[in-house]
């Protein structure tokens, strides 16, 4: 018996890609980069580096999470210390719920829920290569730390 594919049946190919086209989003769901966060053991050490030997500015500190954020010169992205997560990327997203929903309609697992945290809502999604998309939507921003 042989077997339909769109190759095979007039027009086929045509409607699966305006299928395809109607289930993408709007606009892109990964809007930019807000933070990318760097492991280190303790945020004291790690400030005496990058702060004190780097350079860079602090900008926040939050002891409770083990998270400092440092200013990168030349955009808003920010060099988040962090002595509980590994290195990634976070990216910003216009609405969590609306960003979990196109990702997993795309094909990524949940593997964070939404949660509050001090600038708005975080949460985690594993890609189909099982890469993890950790998503921020803000609402604020921490307020300028003095050193």
């Amino acid at each position: 018996m042989t077997q339909l594919t769109a190759s095979r049946l007039p027009g086929a190919r045509w409607c699966m890609n305006v299928w395809h086209r109607l289930q993408m989003p709007t606009s892109p769901v990964l809007r930019s980069v807000d933070a990318i966060t760097i492991p280190v053991p303790g945020l004291d050490e790690g400030l005496a580096f990058y702060r004190d030997r780097l350079g860079h500015r602090l900008l926040w500190r939050n002891d409770a999470v083990g998270q400092a954020g440092l200013a990168l010169p030349d955009t808003r992205v920010e060099l988040v210390l962090s002595t509980r997560q590994q290195m990634e990327p976070n990216w910003l997203v216009e609405s969590i719920d609306a960003a979990l929903h196109d990702l997993v309609q795309a094909g990524a697992s949940v593997a964070a829920a939404p949660a509050t945290i001090p600038v708005g809502r975080v949460a985690v999604v594993i890609d189909p290569f099982g890469n993890p998309l950790v998503l921020v939507e803000l609402t604020g921003r921490y307020d300028t730390a003095t050193d």
